[in-house]
């Protein structure tokens, strides 16, 4: 594992850490689907939120590097998680961004625009 795949993995502990502090279930950690990967799907009471993780050096380079091509996939990826799993299908749904920074406490930023 190089260094941004080090990064990249501990900025997904760190956020799977804050939304338990923040009172949501882990339900998938690297969820894979033929659309591609979702970071982090959780749930808290009858939401289910989508989260993708952006590590970089600051706040500013976590947003540049998440792209209307990733939301788009995740929206795609999150159907299919619901498919996968009816029992959730009543459940509203959230598409999240965590951005860790370098030194700072992450930001959890929900219901970002598709």
């Amino acid at each position: 594992m190089n260094r941004t795949e080090f990064k990249g993995y501990v900025g997904e502990y760190l956020a799977m850490f804050l939304l338990i502090a923040k009172g949501y279930s882990i339900l998938e950690h690297r969820y894979k689907t033929v659309c591609g990967e979702i970071d982090i799907i959780a749930r808290k009471k009858n939401t289910i939120a989508f989260v993708e993780v952006k590590s970089r050096k600051n706040e500013e380079k976590c947003l540049i590097a998440l792209t209307p091509k990733q939301l788009h996939r995740i929206q795609n990826a999150a159907q299919i998680f619901f498919k996968r799993n009816p029992k959730y299908q009543n459940y509203f749904s959230s598409f999240d961004v965590i951005l860790v920074a370098d030194w700072k406490i992450p930001v959890h930023i929900k219901n970002i625009s598709i």
